[in-house]
């Protein structure tokens, strides 16, 4: 019998952060709840640190207190510029 290999964290946050739609956002704490481990929101802002796929939306990742955390593509001052430009802000 065949097993089936389950999904790892990190991918399961990068399947969870491509289904937020444009003009939303959601919090590392909530990311990493869907993700199935409540208390990794530090773990899925490293996962999204490193993430250069253009085709998930890490920019849609936002803190807790409503602030904008990090963002690899121009920091959190380009963060916000795209929010804004979605309609999420």
């Amino acid at each position: 019998m065949k097993t089936r290999k389950l999904p790892s964290f990190s991918e399961r946050v990068r399947d969870v952060v491509l289904k937020i739609p444009k003009g939303k956002t959601m919090t590392y704490k909530e990311v990493a709840r869907r993700a199935s481990s409540s208390g990794a929101s530090r773990a899925v802002g490293n996962i999204m640190k490193k993430n250069f796929d253009r085709k998930i939306p890490c920019h849609r990742v936002i803190r807790s207190d409503g602030g904008m955390g990090g963002y690899n593509r121009g920091g959190a001052e380009s963060k916000r510029k795209l929010l804004k430009r979605e309609g999420a802000l």
